[in-house]
Formats: C-alpha cells, sequence, structure tokens
C-alpha cells in the first residue's frame, strides 16, 4: 500500500442547463433505470469502472444492506449499454435539502474513447433535474479518471468547494 494526498472537488449546477451540447443517438447506446436493484450487477459495474481508480466504500456493504440502500425512494441506479453490454453507470441520491447527488458515475473501460462519458453524463445530470432538485451536485478527485473534471466542467457544473485528505491505495496489479 501507498500513502497519498488526494485533492478532492465537489461541483454544482444550480440551474438547469440549458445549452448542454447535443448528444448522439446512437441506436446500440441505451441508457436504462433499474427498478429492482440487481445486486451482482451494481458489484459488477461498481468493480470494473470503480476499480481502477480505488473505489472501495460499496464493497464493505453486504447484499442486504445494498438492496435496503436502492429500495430508498431517494435513491436511482441507471445503467448505460452498449449493444446490450453493460458500459457504465449512475446512481443519483435526492437529499433533504432539495438537492440530488450523482453520487457515483463512469463507464467500464473498455468502452472509454467514445463519446459515452459525455452522453451518459449528460443524461444523468437530466434525470438528476426530473427529480426536482433546486440543485445538482457531485464529487471527483485526483484518483479519478483525468477525463471526468473536464467532463464535468463541459456539462455545466462549477466548482464549489476543494478539500485536502491523505490515504492509502494499494497500487495496480499488487493485488488486494
Amino acid at each position: 500500500m501507498t500513502g497519498v494526498t488526494v485533492v478532492r472537488t465537489y461541483l454544482e449546477q444550480r440551474a438547469r442547463p440549458g445549452s448542454v451540447r447535443p448528444v448522439d443517438h446512437d441506436p446500440a447506446v441505451r441508457t436504462v433505470r433499474v427498478i429492482a436493484a440487481d445486486v451482482a450487477l451494481f458489484r459488477r459495474l461498481y468493480g470494473e469502472v470503480g476499480g481502477p481508480y480505488h473505489w472501495q466504500d460499496r464493497n464493505t456493504l453486504s447484499d442486504d444492506a445494498l438492496h435496503a440502500h436502492f429500495a430508498s425512494p431517494d435513491v436511482q441506479l441507471w445503467v448505460l449499454y452498449y449493444a446490450d453490454a453493460p458500459a457504465g453507470f449512475f446512481e443519483l441520491q435526492r437529499h433533504a435539502d432539495r438537492s440530488v447527488e450523482i453520487a457515483y458515475f463512469g463507464l467500464v473501460p473498455a468502452f472509454f474513447g467514445r463519446g459515452l462519458g459525455k452522453r451518459l453524463l449528460t443524461e444523468a445530470v437530466a434525470a438528476a433535474w426530473d427529480l426536482g432538485a433546486d440543485r445538482v451536485w457531485l464529487h471527483t478527485c485526483t484518483l479519478d479518471s483525468p477525463a471526468a473534471l473536464p467532463n464535468y466542467l463541459a456539462r455545466g457544473f462549477e466548482p464549489f468547494k476543494t478539500e485536502t485528505y491523505e490515504t492509502t491505495v494499494v497500487p495496480s496489479g499488487a493485488g488486494a
């Protein structure tokens, strides 16, 4: 394990964007809300999307805890499919202050470089505003993909807070 300093950036939208670039409508691509949480699919996507970026927090939850989380009326799970293969996902969480957080967002590495991150984030933002949000927010950090922050900024998010913290990570290829 290696100790690293991480900078986390919080970003928000205070109004629904009106001029986000249109997204290509490739018929092979579809985004589907998962009504009854498929915990196995979530765990697979969480691992494939988040593994390279050291996501760990959801790995500590039991299947029952994940089912309960996704059963909340304030939580939505959406999956991006490319030709019927799961290619990414996002999770929305509505908070008591009428904000909606894009709690998790990302693509499976095999689908990088196709513009799918732009499309998925555009859809995540629209779905968040559709929940009646007064504000949509998310956070990213220096452990995330270098494409994450530019994508958020291009979709109309603005930084509102940063914080620095220390953590330990297992170097890629070192095993768990």
